[in-house]
């Protein structure tokens, strides 16, 4: 009864106020030596929490606190399970106590999908960023709200090009939003949240394998339209755009139109960095163990590795446990088994996790900690699995190299030229502008040579002319 006269418990800001003293008792009572022993339990437990919340910072500043921001990769052909494994890996990251957000970079999202609940995400309907837990964020990435953000006059002309041409306000709209806009609306919101350090790691839920190898080549094309043609058009509309739109129907871009574009390319100043240091963005490919599947893993992972990003992983999904016993799964199982074999032997250099096949659909927070405790169990996700950047300069003996790691490949299916400060390699339909160094780029190549999957591509030396 005397701590409910005398004393008030409550939380407040300071940490020696555990216990606020409401009224003192008169000089010479009785209950003074109990007054003078709760001080003392008061500060003795003022100290106590305050040396566990120390403790508690200085155990998250070492593990993960003052670490550099992960960026994370899942891609794969269409249908492998990467949207659920790129949910499963933000739940677990959530639970580690990283701030987290998992982006769907695919136009058909279904990342909500996965999370399965409608009551918490009609509650956040409008928002970028929905909010699942404590430490956990998703998005999914709605191309008409950031065309509005980041480009409209840029889409307002292209619009207004499109109705010229006689078609119809509706389709015009749907039309203007052409290819690589969905692309660059995601870089844009990454680089945000790269530059504000919003997040401790960002999950990107990528598009099918062809979609993921345009968002990553973005920068690139993007940099070299701006350092090649962007200056000459900009130019021609000022100086011609006047006396054409005499003669022509056609509307002639206005300087807000290039100065969307030169405040778009500002803004992704630097993610190209961002995207090819290993140090922060690695891609983990996700696979099944089937043929078709295997030899579209081993094309992503070159293409990759052409496009200077580090891959850390891959994922093989969706494999028949040894509790299926029925003989209609046995062949399956015995073919999985051997495309698991040859995914060991491709894929020998980044560690391999596997995932059976469960018993039920994968689906809502539930199903997703399952799924994130099978695959990942003692590992941390956030850690990078593999540090070595795909290529690298060197000078050895006077001659300069560059060395690319091209796995699964022939001499023959690799193309070179190289033209000012640039080398651009080519390999099938794709192609690579690998920007050289100022010492390299009045230099002629000697040469190139394929070891294993080792590109070695020789310049002149110094002397050599």
């Amino acid at each position: 009864m005397f701590y409910k006269k005398y004393y008030t418990r409550f939380p407040v800001s300071h940490a020696n106020n555990y216990f606020f003293y409401t009224s003192m008792p008169k000089t010479g009572c009785a209950c003074k030596p109990m007054i003078e022993n709760w001080r003392y339990f008061q500060h003795f437990l003022a100290c106590w929490f305050l040396l566990c919340y120390t403790i508690n910072g200085a155990i998250r500043t070492l593990t993960h606190g003052n670490s550099v921001m992960r960026i994370i990769l899942y891609t794969g052909k269409g249908g492998v399970g990467k949207t659920t494994i790129a949910a499963a890996t933000g739940i677990k990251l959530s639970e580690l106590g990283y701030k987290t957000i998992v982006i769907s970079l695919d136009v058909a999202h279904s990342l909500r999908d996965a999370f399965d609940n409608h009551e918490k995400l009609v509650y956040q309907e409008k928002e970028k960023q929905i909010r699942i837990s404590e430490n956990l964020w998703i998005q999914e990435i709605n191309v008409q709200e950031a065309i509005v953000e980041y480009w409209d006059d840029v889409y307002n002309y292209i619009r207004s090009l499109l109705n010229r041409s006689g078609l119809d306000s509706l389709v015009a709209e749907e039309i203007a939003v052409f290819p690589g806009m969905e692309e660059i609306c995601a870089l844009l919101y990454i680089n945000e949240y790269v530059r504000e350090k919003s997040y401790d790691v960002i999950i990107l839920d990528c598009a099918p394998t062809g979609e993921s190898l345009r968002f990553v080549s973005i920068p690139t094309t993007l940099e070299w339209y701006m350092n090649h043609i962007f200056k000459l058009e900009r130019g021609l509309a000022k100086v011609a755009g006047p006396v054409i739109e005499k003669v022509s129907s056609v509307p002639i871009p206005r300087d807000n139109y290039f100065q969307n574009i030169q405040d778009l390319f500002d803004k992704l100043e630097g993610i190209d960095n961002v995207l090819t240091d290993p140090e922060i963005t690695t891609v983990r490919l996700v696979t099944n163990p089937e043929k078709i599947v295997i030899k579209e893993t081993q094309r992503a992972f070159m293409y990759f590795c052409l496009y200077g990003l580090c891959i850390d992983a891959v994922i093989i999904n969706r494999i028949f446990p040894d509790g299926v016993d029925a003989a209609y799964f046995e062949a399956w199982k015995q073919t999985q088994q051997l495309y698991i074999k040859e995914a060991m032997d491709y894929f020998s250099d980044v560690p391999i996790w596997k995932v059976n096949l469960f018993a039920e659909e994968i689906v809502g927070e539930p199903g997703l900690h399952l799924l994130a405790e099978a695959l990942y169990a003692d590992i941390d996700p956030a850690d990078r699995f593999a540090k070595e950047s795909p290529y690298r300069f060197r000078k050895t003996a006077g001659v300069y190299q560059l060395s690319m790691r091209l796995p699964f490949l022939s001499k023959e299916e690799i193309g070179l030229t190289k033209h000012g400060d640039e080398l651009i390699v080519t390999v099938g339909g794709f192609k690579q502008h690998v920007a050289l160094p100022r010492t390299l780029s009045n230099k002629k190549t000697m040469g190139a040579k394929l070891t294993g999957d080792q590109l070695v591509i020789k310049f002149e030396g110094e002397n050599q002319h």
